[in-house]
Formats: C-alpha cells, structure tokens, sequence
C-alpha cells in the first residue's frame, strides 16, 4: 500500500507532535485507557494513537472526536485563528475608504 505524501512543514510536524503529547498527558492524568477514549471517540486504538504521536495523515475530525471524548475539549478548536490580527490588517488594508465632495467656495 502506497503511503500518502504531506507537504507538512517541519514547524508543524512539531506543532502536531506537541499536541499529540499533550492529548496523551490528559488521556493520562483522567486515568483514561487508550480502548475507552477510542471507544467513546468512535475510532480505533491504532487511530488513538497516531493521535497521540501527532501523525499528520489523522483526518481533523478525528483529533476532534478525540478531544471531545476528553472531556468536551473539543470546543478549544474554536481558537484557531481566532484572533488572526495579520490577516485582519490585510483585510483593513483592502477596504475602500469613501471620499467626499470637494467643498465648494462660497463667494
């Protein structure tokens, strides 16, 4: 079987594998096994883990299943590019202003 090819940056290789690592930790910390998180998450242990390990070729739903079985954890996703200050001064930078009448001169 031929593996997929991602154009996965190495800064977000570590981004992923660091949330893996932190995805594990809680799964730890509730005393949580690796068969009941897969279970609740609806995927398989072997799926949990890649999670875990931060594998990029993890479909996004999938980590979100995860989280939402640890707890409701899920709703952090809402943070994502929450605060895009970059992409909104790119945005102010497009507006258009209106610009008035020239005045007229009174005589």
């Amino acid at each position: 079987m031929k593996k997929a090819a991602y154009n996965i940056m190495p800064k977000t290789e570590g981004i992923l594998k660091t949330m893996g690592e932190q995805i594990k930790l809680a799964r730890l910390r509730r005393s949580l096994s690796a068969e009941l998180v897969a279970e609740r998450a609806g995927i398989s242990r072997a799926s949990l883990w890649k999670v875990e390990k931060g594998d990029p070729s993890v479909a996004m739903g999938i980590y979100a299943a995860v989280l939402h079985a640890l707890n409701d954890h899920d709703k952090d996703l809402l943070l994502v590019a929450k605060d895009d200050e970059m992409g909104r001064q790119l945005q102010d930078l497009k507006l258009i202003t209106k610009r008035r009448a020239p005045r007229r001169k009174v005589q």
